[in-house]
């Protein structure tokens, strides 16, 4: 096989892809990250993570990330800028692994033995300007990341399907009020979700209600909501001190197209653990999990996945 064509690419540079890196780097596979859309992924746009093992005091998001690219470019991994348009990860030949997986990236495309797939899932925004300026700053999109910042305070609640309603009576443990905030009068969540959070005597629902701004930028922090009903046309404020974006993820995985199993949502669903129908390549990270969304899952998937890359390699010979 000729020598442009890499041992290891994976796609995405978040806490799932840095560690494949990490991995694969040590096993002196010199790896290259393609950095995608979200350099980073969801902890590049976190503040205080508390969560993740060996930081006592806690760790900011992107200062945890940078010392997990640090520690990955220390072992030999190399990275570049782009994201990924399309892949061809057929196999034509008899001989396992003899034709290279192609990355295209519109202005070149990599060669590649193996594939990691750890390109994550976006969190889905309202795409208000007040509330990009305020995310990490009582503006999230994860509960069981960023709840217990606001024990003891007030707290909204967007959407209208299960992910709200878990986010919600999740954050009940924290919070003495926390208000479902839905534009619609009908919900799309299952009926004993729903029924569950109805009957908390900690959640209020508002629906046919959307918000129009989140308050207060200038204060960098958030203060309330300026809601509005979408029938009458009435606009007051809501005080909390947090708003929790429960209208879930997108996975970052349409370039793949119909070349790996996804479900209903596209999400990537492994054959087993990391590993998919097609030879040489592995799946890690929010990507495929639609349930944790942990930092530490990822990471973990991510060693997984550089593992089996790593065996898979020694098995044709490489």
């Amino acid at each position: 096989m000729s020598d442009n064509v890499r041992n290891v690419i994976i796609i995405g540079s978040g806490c799932s892809g840095l560690t494949a890196a990490i991995y694969a780097a040590r096993a002196n596979l010199k790896p290259l990250v393609i950095d995608g859309h979200e350099p980073g992924g969801q902890l590049g746009i976190t503040t205080l993570v508390e969560n993740f093992p060996g930081f006592p005091d806690g760790i900011q998001g992107p200062e945890l990330i940078e010392n997990m690219r640090q520690q990955a470019a220390r072992f030999g991994t190399e990275f570049t800028v782009g994201h990924v348009g399309s892949v061809d990860l057929s196999q034509k030949t008899p001989d396992l692994g003899k034709k290279p997986i192609e990355v295209n990236l519109g202005r070149e495309t990599l060669l590649t033995r193996t594939l990691i797939i750890a390109s994550g899932a976006s969190a889905r925004w309202l795409g208000l300007p007040s509330e990009q300026a305020l995310i990490g700053h009582g503006v999230s999109s994860c509960a069981t990341c960023d709840g217990f910042f606001f024990s003891g305070k007030e707290i909204a609640v967007i959407g209208g399907g299960d992910s709200a309603m878990e986010e919600a009576l999740f954050l009940t443990r924290f919070a003495p009020k926390v208000a479902i905030i839905h534009r619609r009068g009908e919900f799309r969540a299952s009926k004993i979700m729903l029924e569950r959070a109805r009957k908390h005597q900690q959640i209020e629902f508002l629906t046919d209600t959307v918000v129009e701004e989140v308050l207060d930028v200038s204060k960098k922090e958030v203060t309330g909501l300026r809601l509005r009903n979408v029938k009458t046309g009435k606009q007051w404020e809501l005080p909390v001190s947090a708003m929790f974006l429960g209208i879930g993820h997108t996975p970052n995985a349409d370039f793949v197209g119909d070349q790996l199993k996804r479900d209903g949502e596209g999400y990537l669903i492994p054959e087993s653990y990391v590993c998919s129908r097609a030879p040489g390549v592995f799946i890690s990270g929010d990507v495929a999990d639609r349930h944790y969304r942990q930092a530490v899952t990822a990471a973990g998937t991510g060693c997984m996945a550089a593992l089996e890359v790593e065996k898979y390699l020694e098995e044709i010979g490489k």
